[in-house]
């Protein structure tokens, strides 16, 4: 039987990820409130946050696209948090908070969690899970800061800077998933996908967007 993923979010790096499937992939970036309670945890946050988003897409998506018989449609929600000191670390007002951002990550481990939210349409069977992964910076020198603040690479990402792009040269360690640095652990979702009865192709080229 025919599978297509519904991917409820507006990354170019999640888009990327998930056509390692090999399966045909619709993005439909969600509109959703992430206001969470401050006394959550980060793993709450993430799976909370996923589950909104692939709800609210779900929603949209099915009003306007009726159910095909031979087909299975799985939506799927990710957020992505990171931790320091136990306080989440959001994406950055302007560079200014950028700078306070990576200054404080400077020579310090701190967590990412990555939430995964999976709904299959038809019964409406929903999985959610999350992955912790430690991250360790290398010390960083103002000028190190300040010539990767101006790419304008770490103005739309959690914690201000990007695992899978400039930012790879402030890391010294990581302990976990790397994937789920970058936003969408692809083992942890293969593992869903396969609990919801998908059996991915493997076929990169034959996934759509």
């Amino acid at each position: 039987m025919r599978c297509t993923l519904i991917l409820a979010s507006a990354s170019p790096r999640r888009r990327q990820l998930i056509s390692v499937f090999g399966l045909p992939v619709i993005v439909r970036p969600p509109l959703v409130d992430e206001s969470v309670p401050n006394h959550w945890t980060p793993a709450r946050t993430v799976e909370e946050l996923s589950r909104r988003k692939a709800e609210a897409v779900l929603r949209n998506f099915a009003e306007s696209n009726p159910q095909v018989s031979n087909e299975v449609r799985v939506v799927v929600g990710s957020d992505t948090v990171v931790v320091l000191d136990g306080k989440l670390m959001g994406k950055p007002a302007d560079r200014e908070d950028a700078r306070n951002m990576l200054r404080r990550l400077s020579g310090r481990t701190h967590e990412v969690y990555t939430g995964v939210t999976c709904i299959r349409e038809q019964d409406g069977r929903v999985l959610t899970k999350h992955r912790m992964t430690r991250v360790t910076f290398r010390p960083l020198s103002d000028s190190l800061i300040e010539r990767y603040i101006a790419t304008g690479e770490p103005m739309d990402k959690a914690g201000a800077y990007g695992v899978q792009g400039i930012g790879a040269v402030l890391i010294e360690n990581i302990e976990g998933d790397f994937f789920s640095v970058m936003g969408l652990p692809v083992g942890l979702l293969f593992g869903m996908l396969t609990e919801l009865g998908v059996r991915p192709p493997f076929d990169p080229a034959a996934a759509t967007v």
